[in-house]
């Protein structure tokens, strides 16, 4: 099988010794599937913000440039001095990247699960998928209904799991709503989604009106622009009223998490809670799963004794719920793929283009509604 896939192409991104982040798109020898596995055309890879974190961190992107390196296209950036520390146990690796996408299958093992899924298109994650080709297990697998698009199937891992993930959590840890930070994001607009579905109260925070829009229309009635002067006052209230006691953070740095902290301390006390010198005896919970902001974590007073700050992270969290909750979770997100795990991509590029500069700079914005895919077959 191996010899008529021809011209294979992937891309690496290196951190070098000599401090420059090295995009690179190099040829690929297409191993021969193994029984179990399956080898997949990919037709729709997305640009995550946590892909971003490996793709071009690192890099000054007011430096990025087109350069052949090793005899590869490649774009290349300076990478801040101050920052190369952080960056040391990557020095000098070559990583693939690509969180998760679709495509279609064009050859296959032995084993009855992969021949079963020669000619489908589907719904894969486990990292390097910015290549033209990856071989997956089949079991990894999910095929999309008949006749769907790639497309369809691209993000329906990542930020589908995380949104079913945020409220698994709040069940299990018996809390009765959610607070969510850069909420008009692709997930922000999931969860939302989610929750309208469930009638899970959910208090969104973003940053400006249009954000606020996009979130009053899917049918939230908690917006709260965290720009505006009377925030806070407004966090307590929504806070008394719904009684959410759970915070999933996406900016990490700075003050967030605190100031949430303090309006769920507050909203206890409006709700009538009994009187301790501890604080409320609710307890109150911020999980950080993002860090918009990389500065450090700032947390004040008032916030009581009963409180936890901690991190999520989707891979622990689906070893915990295990394999038959994930294959639940990932059989719901194709069956909702256009309607509450819906992706809306503001541009499609090749895998070429990752690496112009310009179109970099581009996708390296993570601007609310600037969604990029990635079709490598292109």
């Amino acid at each position: 099988m191996g010899h008529d896939i021809t011209d294979a192409k992937q891309l690496f991104t290196t951190v070098t010794e000599d401090g420059k982040l090295v995009l690179s798109i190099e040829p690929y020898a297409v191993p021969e599937p193994e029984d179990h596995q399956v080898v997949i055309q990919m037709e729709a890879v997305p640009i995550n913000p946590s892909d971003l974190g490996l793709l071009l961190s690192p890099a000054q992107m007011d430096t990025a440039r087109s350069e052949t390196v090793d005899g590869h296209p490649a774009l290349v950036a300076d990478v801040d001095p101050a920052m190369m520390r952080i960056f040391a146990g990557r020095k000098g690796k070559k990583l693939a990247a690509g969180n998760e996408g679709a495509g279609k299958v064009v050859a296959a093992g032995t084993s009855d699960a992969a021949q079963a899924l020669l000619g489908k298109t589907v719904t894969v994650v486990g990292g390097e998928m910015y290549r033209t080709h990856r071989v997956m297990p089949a079991m990894m697998c999910v095929p999309l209904p008949e006749g769907a698009p790639a497309k369809e199937g691209a993000s329906l891992f990542v930020n589908p799991m995380t949104a079913q993930g945020f409220i698994n959590t709040m069940r299990a840890e018996g809390h009765e709503g959610i607070v969510h930070t850069a909420a008009a994001s692709n997930l922000g607009q999931m969860l939302a989604k989610l929750c309208v579905k469930d009638n899970i109260p959910l208090v969104a925070i973003v940053r400006s009106d249009a954000q606020k829009k996009i979130l009053t229309d899917v049918g939230v009635t908690h917006v709260l622009d965290s720009t505006k002067d009377d925030f806070m006052p407004n966090l307590v209230d929504a806070l008394a009223e719904t009684g959410a006691t759970l915070g999933f953070d996406a900016i990490g740095g700075g003050k967030m998490a605190s100031y949430i902290l303090t309006a769920m301390e507050q909203a206890a006390a409006k709700r009538g809670g009994e009187f301790s010198v501890y604080g409320s005896p609710i307890h109150k919970q911020v999980y950080i799963y993002g860090r918009l902001d990389t500065g450090e974590t700032i947390l004040g007073g008032g916030l009581g004794l009963y409180w936890g700050v901690g991190g999520w992270l989707l891979t622990p969290h689906l070893e915990k719920v295990g394999m038959e909750r994930m294959m639940e979770m990932r059989m719901f997100a194709v069956e909702e793929r256009n309607g509450i795990f819906h992706s809306e991509y503001s541009s499609q590029i090749s895998l070429m283009d990752m690496i112009d500069p310009e179109i970099a700079k581009g996708y390296d914005k993570k601007a609310t509604g600037e969604k990029v895919l990635v079709n490598p077959s292109l």
